[in-house]
């Protein structure tokens, strides 16, 4: 799934994932954030912040790198409150904010105006 991100093989990493869940492999916090970023990359961020609603429900451990994918999709899209929202739930999840998680929200601000 890495290398499906790399590529921008967005379908191949999704369907990969699916195929995860039929054989009842398990997934993990790289196998979504790596599917998250494929989608990210080739501009599907609407359906990289639905994968990450879906990896919470899933409940995959959430990590800065996770949450990065998330707020950088939202950034992609313009979506700044979605951005300043996953910061928020970040903070209170314990998980520590970065460089880049802060760098990609103030952008989806500045983008979304």
């Amino acid at each position: 799934i890495c290398a499906c991100e790399k590529a921008g093989e967005w379908e191949e990493a999704l369907s990969l994932l699916d195929t995860m869940a039929e054989t009842k492999t398990e997934s993990n916090m790289i196998s979504w954030s790596a599917t998250i970023g494929a989608c990210r990359r080739v501009g599907k961020w609407a359906k990289a912040l639905r994968l990450f609603y879906e990896m919470t429900k899933a409940k995959i451990e959430l990590d800065t790198i996770s949450f990065g994918a998330a707020i950088s999709a939202s950034e992609e899209g313009g979506a700044w409150e979605e951005a300043l929202e996953l910061l928020r739930v970040m903070g209170q999840s314990e998980v520590q904010a970065n460089t880049i998680t802060f760098s990609a929200a103030i952008s989806a601000c500045e983008k979304g105006r």
